[in-house]
């Protein structure tokens, strides 16, 4: 049986920030990857920024299902 979506962005989710990152960088490239290797590192410095932020404490993460209800929003219009 296949897995849900919802499955598996909850599985994602659970994931180190690290990880996530991998896993956001590998599904980038499975589509149509980076446009030229200039953006793929200003795309790296701002992840690497951004986890630090959280790893940090200076920034928090939005839970998934308030992040989900904002699109719902944004998409039904």
């Amino acid at each position: 049986m296949a897995t849900s979506f919802e499955a598996i962005i909850r599985e994602a989710l659970d994931l180190t920030p690290r990880q996530r990152l991998k896993l956001a960088e590998v599904l980038l490239v499975s589509t149509d990857g980076f446009p030229d290797e200039n953006s793929q590192a200003e795309w790296d410095t701002e992840i690497q920024a951004r986890i630090l932020a959280i790893d940090q404490g200076d920034e928090a993460g939005v839970p998934f299902e308030e992040v989900m209800s904002a699109a719902d929003q944004l998409l039904s219009r």
